[in-house]
C-alpha cells in the first residue's frame, strides 16, 4: 500500500505542468550599455530601452529621416512579439540602430533571471546573446493592457526597475541652508548633476510609449 501511495505521488508530481517563465521586466543586455524593459502590450510582447550607459544617443542611422533624431533611450527594440504555442518563446521583430534595420527574432527566457534572444546578426543586441534580469516582473494591469487615451504614467513599474546607478544620494554635511556667499562644494554639484542626468525611471510603462501605443492598439 506504501509503495502504491508513493507512486501515485511520483506520477502526480511529474504529470504536472511547468511554470511558464515571465519575460517582463529590464533586463541588462550582454555587454552591459543598456536595459530593456519588456512589457506585455494588448497581448504582445515589446522591449525598449529604459537605461543606457551613455545618456544622450540618438537613433541617428534610421533610414527615416524624421527619426534620425529621436532619442534611443525610451526607443523601441523588440516589435509585436508574439507567443509560441507550447513554448515559452515570443517570435517578432528587433530593432538594430547599428544600421536602422529590423530583423526577425525570437526571445527565450532561461529560468527566472535570463533571457536568450536570437535573430539579428550585427550590434549589440544581436547574434543570439543571453540578457540578464534587472527588475521584474512587471505584473499585467490595465494600462499594460493598452488603455486607449490612458495619461502616460510610471506608477505601475516596480521601484527596482533603476540601475544600481540611480541610488539616492547622501546627504551631504554643513547647515542646512547655508549663507548665500558659501558656494556648495564640488562633490555636492556632481552629486546633483549625475541624479539629475539618471533620473529614478525616465522612461515608464512603456506601453503608452509613442512609438508603441500606435502600433499595439
Amino acid at each position: 500500500m506504501r509503495k502504491i501511495i508513493f507512486s501515485g505521488v511520483f506520477l502526480a508530481t511529474g504529470l504536472a505542468p511547468a511554470l511558464a517563465e515571465d519575460p517582463t521586466g529590464d533586463w541588462r543586455v550582454a555587454d552591459g550599455v543598456a536595459n530593456i524593459r519588456v512589457a506585455q502590450c494588448n497581448g504582445s510582447m515589446w522591449g525598449a530601452v529604459a537605461w543606457e550607459k551613455t545618456p544622450g544617443g540618438r537613433d541617428a542611422n534610421n533610414p527615416d529621416v524624421s527619426k534620425q533624431n529621436r532619442p534611443t533611450l525610451g526607443m523601441p527594440i523588440l516589435i509585436d512579439m508574439k507567443k509560441k504555442p507550447g513554448v515559452d518563446q515570443w517570435e517578432g521583430q528587433v530593432y538594430n540602430a547599428k544600421d536602422g534595420q529590423f530583423y526577425s527574432s525570437t526571445i527565450k527566457p532561461v529560468g527566472p533571471d535570463q533571457l536568450e534572444i536570437q535573430g539579428c546578426v550585427l550590434g549589440f543586441l544581436c547574434g543570439g546573446e543571453t540578457w540578464t534580469r534587472v527588475a521584474g516582473p512587471i505584473p499585467s494591469s490595465p494600462t499594460n493592457s493598452m488603455a486607449k487615451g490612458a495619461p502616460k504614467t510610471t506608477g505601475a513599474l516596480p521601484k527596482t526597475a533603476a540601475p544600481a546607478t540611480t541610488a539616492a544620494t547622501p546627504k551631504t554635511t554643513g547647515s542646512a541652508n547655508p549663507a548665500p556667499s558659501v558656494k556648495p562644494t564640488p562633490k555636492a554639484s556632481g552629486q546633483k548633476l549625475a541624479t539629475a542626468a539618471q533620473p529614478a525611471d525616465p522612461v515608464g510603462d512603456i506601453c503608452l510609449l509613442p512609438d508603441i501605443a500606435r502600433f499595439a492598439h
